[in-house]
């Protein structure tokens, strides 16, 4: 057998863990700080045995993977590097930057391998009862191995992360940060910054808040994120955030400009290239962002149509993960946003629902 230690039973330490219940060969071994997430885990089947102490699975594990907030990550390692690890014992994370939790584990850990991991997918629920087998499932997983990074382990651990079904994708530390900063942490920074720029005018005029509740709600989402998490990661990542907001600061000051000015042609540019671009991207990879899997589903103002709807979804085993009426009053047609699990959920979901003559369409 051999032994694989999580550590931390959230919602991709869960998701880890049940995809790596496929394979019988593997002993899955669980902690977390909260003994009640840790019993709930053994309770569900998503591991094999539970440890209240850390040492009591870091000691005997062939695999150690390091599934919490960047913060405790560290705190982690430190820890670690007071035990008796096993000789050729595998230790990865799953940490959103890389290059001070890599540092950190080559100081403390010298002899032992660390690759740095982070799958890129994740849901809009916490915890181990959220957890999914299939979450990682064709989702960017970024590795970063190290000059000092022996090729057996490197294989070893993708043979075993393989039952994810997740696309691994090599690339050092820095350049790690450098991407997922642009593409991922950044935009969280700039969804807060909204929320807040809404707060600031709630407090002289309040009706704002109720134009807000719908496209300003949806595009900033994102700033539902974990605050715990999103500091630990600004903190670790803060060189990259500096230059990007740097960077930002320019292009705010551009478009200020052309505003100022009344440079219609310029202003027109600067969206017309917006559009492009987005256009431009890939339509069904997934990125550093949890997707949203949403379909708009127009309903006409009677008596039991959401009732209709959900059990549209209900009787072809389509699971839906979320809705929400977006506009509802008489004698208007309403819009239910339905939110899936995944892009074939939504494909089949959009299918059945034109079958009974309901108007689809997607943002």
């Amino acid at each position: 057998m051999t032994n694989i230690f999580i550590i931390g039973m959230g919602l991709i330490g869960g998701s880890l863990s049940l995809a790596l219940k496929q394979d019988s060969t593997f002993h899955r071994i669980g902690f977390d700080i909260s003994e009640d997430e840790t019993n709930m885990a053994h309770q569900l089947g998503i591991i094999d045995e539970r440890v209240t102490r850390l040492e009591d699975g870091a000691e005997r594990a062939d695999v150690i993977i390091i599934a919490t907030p960047v913060g405790v990550t560290i705190k982690i390692i430190e820890q670690l590097s007071t035990m008796s690890l096993k000789k050729g014992v595998i230790l990865t994370d799953v940490g959103s930057t890389k290059r001070t939790i890599v540092e950190q584990a080559e100081q403390l850990l010298p002899s032992v391998c660390f690759i740095g991991g982070h799958p890129m997918a994740g849901s809009h629920k916490s915890g181990v009862t959220a957890a999914q087998e299939h979450l990682f499932e064709n989702a960017f997983y970024l590795l970063t191995p190290t000059a000092k990074t022996p090729r057996d382990q490197m294989i070893s651990l993708k043979n075993i992360l393989k039952l994810t079904k997740a696309r691994f994708i090599e690339l050092d530390a820095k350049r790690h940060d450098r991407l997922v900063g642009v593409v991922s942490h950044f935009p969280h920074i700039v969804a807060a910054g909204l929320v807040h720029q809404l707060e600031k005018m709630q407090a002289t005029d309040d009706q704002v808040t109720a134009l807000a509740a719908g496209g300003f709600k949806d595009i900033t989402r994102i700033a539902s994120a974990s605050p715990i998490m999103w500091r630990d990661i600004l903190v670790h990542n803060k060189e990259e955030m500096i230059r990007l907001m740097n960077e930002w600061q320019r292009e705010m000051d551009e478009i200020r400009e052309f505003i100022e000015e009344e440079d219609h042609e310029s202003i027109y540019q600067f969206f017309a290239g917006a559009r492009q671009i987005r256009e431009g991207l890939p339509q069904k990879s997934r990125g550093a962002i949890p997707a949203f899997y949403d379909l708009y589903v127009d309903v006409p103002d009677h008596l039991g149509v959401v009732s209709d709807v959900t059990y549209v979804l209900a009787e072809n085993k389509i699971h839906l993960t979320n809705i929400r009426i977006l506009e509802a009053r008489e004698d208007i047609m309403g819009v239910l946003r339905l939110s899936f699990r995944s892009e074939e959920d939504r494909t089949h979901a959009r299918t059945v629902l034109i079958e009974r003559h309901y108007q689809i369409y997607e943002q």
